[in-house]
């Protein structure tokens, strides 16, 4: 079983940057694709960005792609989520997500994820 714990959320002035982080325990992570998600108060959770188990591939939503860089590190078992350019729309709970075996066109879908942490707030103010 993998537990997953996000930190570096906070509140952040727009155009500003934050890096969010993920740390697993309970299983080594590399055949795991892992992934960040969102969800902002009263909408559905979306899909942020994601990257393979070997780092390889990754996969950004459109909305973040220019501005946020994923990447990991499977000896430590992280996963970090840089974020510059933020602004009020980037504004929501972020969750770190860990799925196995995962084909790429699957990597946006919330429900071919295992484990989810639970969140770290991100706060925009514009």
């Amino acid at each position: 079983q993998v537990q997953l714990v996000e930190s570096g959320g906070g509140l952040v002035q727009a155009g500003g940057s934050l890096r969010l982080s993920c740390a697993a325990s309970g299983r080594a992570l590399s055949t795991y694709t892992m992934g960040w998600f969102r969800q902002a108060p009263g909408k559905e959770r979306e899909f942020v960005a994601a990257i393979s188990w070997s780092g390889g591939r990754i996969y950004y939503a459109d909305s973040v792609k220019g501005r946020f860089t994923i990447s990991r590190d499977n000896a430590k078992s992280t996963v970090s989520l840089q974020m510059s350019g933020l602004n009020a729309d980037d504004t929501a709970v972020y969750y770190c997500a860990v799925g196995r075996f995962l084909a790429y066109s699957d990597s946006p879908k919330p429900a071919k994820y295992d484990t989810w942490g639970q969140g770290t707030q991100v706060t925009v103010s514009s």
